[in-house]
């Protein structure tokens, strides 16, 4: 169980992922919000490429609309990373990300 106001462990971030629940995910991109550090950024975006579960990606997939915009960058990059073209389209549409975050390699 990772603590409050303490740093998560990799191992940690890895268990939140693999677990692909809605609220595990949650917690990830919690730690996205406020100052946060290149290297926690890296790792999150690791520990987010763990996620497979349908729920996982559904809650990733509310982020990349609805998240805060570095919550939304980092979903843009799981589903980059999946192929996912037509999701990715539609959130530049919306003005949830912009073009270079969707399709650069």
């Amino acid at each position: 169980m990772i603590q409050t106001g303490s740093a998560p462990t990799m191992s940690e971030l890895a268990n939140l992922a693999k677990s692909g629940r809605i609220k595990d995910v949650n917690i990830l991109m919690s730690y996205l919000e406020g100052n946060v550090s290149i290297v926690n950024c890296k790792m999150i975006d690791y520990a987010l490429g763990l996620i497979i579960s349908e729920e996982g990606r559904n809650q990733i997939k509310h982020y990349l609309f609805n998240g805060i915009q570095i919550q939304r960058n980092y979903a843009a990059l799981y589903f980059k990373r999946l192929g996912t073209v037509e999701l990715l389209k539609e959130a530049v549409k919306k003005g949830c990300i912009d073009e270079i975050i969707a399709y650069s390699r």
